[in-house]
């Protein structure tokens, strides 16, 4: 029995819209499948896994505008518990085009509106009223514009007595292994992610499994995942490394493959699992 739901925060979530379409010819009108709409972004995908799961999640997500409206509204018919943050301007939208005739998945992600000191003073309210001692904090999802890149840093400062996991990309990434985050439960990137981090090509598991101890052991996290795509994740506490690798099936999509990983994951690390146990519960 899980004690508290598991906190997700989604600070840049996106209606994502899905379509197909037969071919993608440059220059050419192209008509397209009737499009799905889906509540989108990474802790509040994580959170949607959780429930299909059937786990308890409570996901924090910044909405904004008519697009945020159409996103709650979204979420509330999945049945997913969470708490809106008054965002600025537009939720952002994201599209993935399938293309028919190779299978080919096109996915257009577009930037979220601006954020000021407003809307950051009210994530920090709202993480602690809700962020619980003991509990899992998922942090994940790409940083809105005009957060510092050391975000995601404060964010976790803000929960000291959680057990935080950070999911996140780009300069944030950067910062939280330049600048290792006290006390971070986990950290999670992509292999590109992991290569550009290590300033080398990662081309084996096991190259990836000395990188990821490494930071380890350098304070950055108490346990680094890293996702090496068809051959699996990659993940590495002070002791171990070990290998997960799912079951062969046919690709449909990649959309929130990640995200799924980590809800499996944290769903067997609220249960005190040892690791290796939430490594088979996540693949």
């Amino acid at each position: 029995m899980i004690s508290h739901p598991i906190l997700t925060l989604t600070l840049n979530p996106a209606l994502d819209m899905a379509t197909e379409v037969a071919e993608i010819i440059p220059g050419h009108k192209l008509r397209c499948s009737e499009p799905q709409l889906d509540p989108g972004g990474g802790g509040l995908n994580v959170s949607r896994a959780i429930k299909a799961l059937g786990g308890e999640s409570l996901a924090l997500v910044a909405i904004g505008g008519l697009t945020g409206d159409r996103l709650a509204g979204l979420i509330r018919a999945e049945g997913v518990t969470f708490l809106a943050i008054l965002g600025p301007g537009e939720t952002r939208q994201s599209l993935t085009v399938t293309e028919g005739a190779s299978g080919k998945q096109y996915r257009f992600m577009l930037p979220g509106p601006l954020w000021g000191e407003a809307e950051r003073a009210r994530v920090f309210t709202l993480l602690r009223s809700t962020a619980r001692p003991g509990g899992l904090s998922v942090i994940s999802g790409s940083q809105p514009p005009g957060v510092p890149v050391d975000f995601p840093a404060a964010l976790a400062a803000s929960m000291p007595e959680s057990r935080v996991v950070l999911d996140t990309s780009g300069p944030a990434l950067t910062e939280a292994v330049r600048r290792p985050i006290r006390g971070l439960d986990v950290l999670r990137m992509d292999g590109e992610e992991g290569e550009a981090l290590a300033g080398r090509p990662l081309p084996s598991r096991e190259a990836t499994a000395e990188f990821a101890q490494s930071l380890v052991r350098a304070g950055v996290a108490r346990t680094v995942i890293v996702a090496r795509g068809a051959e699996g994740n990659v993940l590495a506490d002070q002791d171990q490394r070990l290998f997960a690798t799912a079951a062969k099936v046919q690709v449909r999509s990649t959309v929130g493959a990640g995200d799924s990983f980590v809800a499996a994951y944290v769903l067997a690390r609220d249960v005190q699992r040892l690791l290796a146990e939430c490594v088979v519960s996540a693949v």
